[in-house]
């Protein structure tokens, strides 16, 4: 089993020249062959204009792109565990995203 234990920063871009969200985290992700685990956990609890924000986009959608310190990204699907600042993330499914040229991370 391989992991990977650090910190990100999760995304929300709703165009590819526009950010409307970030959010620095403690991420730790479990690989098994073909399944892997994530969680993360916010660096900071989120005042409440922040916890706002996140509701909001949440609800637009869940999907962010998850930046490693490398520069790296990752499009996963954001689900709030039932312990408060604690996140779980999973792989975007291919086709949940929005159409081409929308909610995509900014080229690299």
């Amino acid at each position: 089993m391989d992991s990977y234990e650090g910190t990100a920063t999760l995304e929300w871009w709703a165009n590819r020249s526009t950010c409307l969200g970030r959010l620095r985290v403690q991420v730790v992700v479990r690989a098994s062959g073909d399944n892997w685990t994530s969680e993360a956990t916010l660096e900071s609890p989120l005042t409440a204009e922040d916890r706002e924000s996140f509701d909001f986009l949440m609800q637009l959608d869940p999907h962010f792109t998850l930046r490693f310190d490398d520069a790296s990204t990752l499009l996963v699907k954001v689900v709030e565990a039932r312990v408060e600042g604690r996140l779980i993330l999973t792989a975007a499914e291919a086709g949940t995203a929005e159409p081409t040229g929308t909610r995509h991370a900014p080229h690299q």
